[in-house]
């Protein structure tokens, strides 16, 4: 039952998720770079090193940010049925 009590649940998380992580990801490259816009993979004007950098970076801050929000929800709602969900 918890199961399907956090699926909605897990995708409004996830959404959030998406959101913290796309925000948080600015602002670190912005501090890093000293550039307010991160480059994209189709930017001709900037280098392979570069392009490269900004897509681990983003990557690992989205698998670290969901990840702690999967966490979260899934303790929260432990806490709130006595059941870890699937």
């Amino acid at each position: 039952m918890s199961k399907i009590a956090y699926k909605p649940v897990g995708i409004l998380l996830g959404v959030a998720a998406g959101a913290i992580a796309g925000y948080a990801f600015k602002e670190v490259w912005k501090a890093v770079s000293g550039d307010d816009d991160a480059p994209n993979a189709t930017d001709e004007d900037r280098g392979w090193g570069e392009i490269l950098a900004a897509a681990a970076l983003q990557g690992a801050i989205f698998a670290l940010v969901k990840a702690a929000v999967d966490r979260g929800g899934a303790t929260g709602v432990r806490k709130l049925t006595g059941e870890w969900p699937d």
